[in-house]
């Protein structure tokens, strides 16, 4: 028996022939361009807006529509977390880092006072 019934007849290849000079084309386009940009300018703003929506959509979607686990808190436990969080990010100078580690807290700290949702 060869080994060709679990590679198929090569057809796995070429996507991951473009897949990789795609990956590829955009990291070079990404160095040639990266000395050029302002690290001020709009388009560096721009980027570390998006990051912060993508960060903000989803925890939001955690927060509404909780899955695994979490589902098994109630709102007013996520919403305290939520807003433990956001105070200390701001206290710390936006730091996620530490807005992340007392939503966590808080979390924790929460749902071991109010009881959980069945």
């Amino acid at each position: 028996m060869s080994g060709d019934h679990l590679m198929g007849s090569g057809d796995v290849w070429l996507p991951l022939l473009v897949a990789a000079a795609v990956t590829y084309a955009a990291r070079g386009l990404g160095v040639a361009l990266g000395g050029r940009l302002d690290p001020n300018g709009a388009v560096f703003r721009w980027v570390g807006c998006v990051a912060y929506a993508l960060l903000a959509g989803l925890v939001a979607r955690m927060i509404v529509f909780p899955v695994g686990p979490l589902a098994a808190t109630g709102l007013p436990v996520r919403a305290g977390a939520t807003a433990a969080a956001l105070l200390v990010f701001w206290i710390t100078g936006r730091s996620v880092l530490w807005g992340a580690v007392a939503g966590v807290a808080g979390l924790s700290l929460l749902a071991r006072l109010i009881p959980p949702v069945l």
